[in-house]
C-alpha cells in the first residue's frame, strides 16, 4: 500500500512552512498568551486563508483547493512546527468538511475563505468560542449547528495559554444528520496527531543546535554520548510516528473500514515521539528550558496541551485494543 503524498503536498507544505517562519515566530506565539489577545492575528488568519489552507478539504465548488487529508497532514505538521496558535487546524480538517457533508454550502465557503471562524467542539467542550460566528458541537453522536451567542461556556484553564477551551452546554441548535460526527472525532484527532509531530520535529531541531553550541567540560554537549542518545531515541520515534499519521490521513481520506484504529495509533504514536522529544530538549537545556522566558515552553506546553485533546492515549489505546480484538 502506498500512502505517501505527492510533489503538489510537498511543495504546499514547504511553502506553508516558509509564511509560518516568517508570519508565526515565536514572538506572534508568545503574544497570543496575553489577556484579551486574539486567538490569532488577523493577517495571519487571513495568509492561511488566502494560501488555501482553511479550504484545503472543500471542493472547489466551495472555493476549496478539493485535496485529501493525506496533503493537509503535511501542512498541519508546519503549524506544530510553527506552535500556530488558533482554530486554524480545526478550522481545516474538522469544521470545513463537516460543513459540506451537512450541505451547508454557504457557510462551508465562508469557513474555507476564513470569512467565518467555526468553532468545534465534542464530549461537552469547545475551543475558540470568542470571535466564532458559528459552532459545531457533538452531543449523543450527532454534530449541532449552534449560534456560539446562545452557548453556555465555562472557560478552562489550559497549561497552553494559546488554547480558549471552555466546558460548553446550548439548548438551541440545529442537528446536522449528514455529517458524520465520528467522523468529525477522527479527523479531529488526526489533525492532533499530525500537529504533535510537528511540535516534536521542532523541539528537536531546537535542542540539537542548542547542543552545538552550549559547552561544558571545555566541548559541546552534544558530543556526549548521553545527549546523543536521547536525541537519537527522540529522532527514532518520530520517524515512526510520521508514517502512522500519513496511514491514517489515507484511511480517513479513502473511509477505510479500519479508519479509527489506525487514527488512535496515530495519536498515540504521535503523543509518545512529541512527548519523548519534550522530556529530551528539557533535560538538554537544563534549567534555561524551564525558565518562561525562553521560547521551548511554548512547544512543550503545547504539546501537552495537544495530548490530551481529542482524546488522550488512553482513550486511542482503547480503541485500539477493541479494532484487535474484535477484527476478523
Amino acid at each position: 500500500m502506498r500512502f505517501a503524498p505527492g510533489d503538489d503536498a510537498l511543495l504546499f507544505a514547504s511553502t506553508v512552512r516558509d509564511l509560518l517562519t516568517k508570519e508565526c515566530p515565536p514572538e506572534v506565539v508568545r503574544a497570543t498568551w496575553e489577556p484579551g489577545a486574539p486567538a490569532v492575528p488577523a493577517e495571519l488568519w487571513d495568509r492561511l486563508s488566502e494560501m488555501g489552507v482553511l479550504g484545503a478539504l472543500a471542493p472547489e465548488s466551495v472555493g476549496g483547493l478539493g485535496v485529501d487529508e493525506v496533503d493537509l497532514v503535511l501542512v498541519l505538521e508546519e503549524a506544530g512546527r510553527a506552535a500556530l496558535p488558533g482554530p486554524a487546524p480545526e478550522q481545516a480538517m474538522v469544521a470545513v468538511p463537516a460543513l459540506v457533508e451537512a450541505g451547508r454550502d454557504d457557510d462551508a465557503a465562508r469557513a474555507a475563505s476564513g470569512d467565518l471562524v467555526v468553532a468545534v467542539g465534542s464530549g461537552g467542550t469547545a475551543a475558540w468560542l470568542d470571535g466564532a460566528g458559528l459552532a459545531l458541537l457533538e452531543r449523543d453522536g450527532t454534530l449541532w449547528a449552534v449560534d456560539p451567542a446562545t452557548v453556555e461556556a465555562t472557560p478552562r484553564p489550559s497549561v497552553d495559554r494559546s488554547r480558549r477551551g471552555a466546558d460548553v452546554t446550548w439548548s438551541q441548535g440545529t442537528p446536522l444528520p449528514t455529517a458524520d460526527a465520528a467522523l468529525a472525532f477522527d479527523r479531529g484527532a488526526l489533525a492532533g496527531a499530525a500537529q504533535l509531530v510537528g511540535l516534536g520535529a521542532a523541539m528537536l531541531e531546537v535542542t540539537v543546535a542548542y547542543a552545538k553550541e552550549r559547552r561544558q567540560f571545555g566541548a559541546p554537549i552534544g558530543s556526549f554520548q548521553a545527549v546523543k542518545h536521547q536525541l537519537a531515541d527522540a529522532l527514532l520515534a518520530l520517524e515512526h510516528a510520521r508514517p502512522a499519521v500519513l496511514r491514517a490521513a489515507d484511511s480517513v481520506a479513502r473511509r477505510r473500514p479500519e479508519r479509527a484504529r489506525d487514527v488512535s495509533m496515530a495519536k498515540v504514536l504521535a503523543d509518545g515521539a512529541a512527548t519523548r522529544a519534550g522530556r529530551a530538549a528539557l533535560q538538554c537545556h537544563g534549567a534555561i528550558g524551564y525558565s518562561f522566558e525562553h521560547d521551548l515552553h511554548l512547544w512543550l506546553k503545547r504539546t501537552w496541551a495537544l495530548a490530551a485533546a481529542w482524546g488522550d492515549a488512553a482513550l486511542h489505546l482503547e480503541r485500539v485494543a477493541r479494532a484487535v480484538v474484535d477484527a476478523p
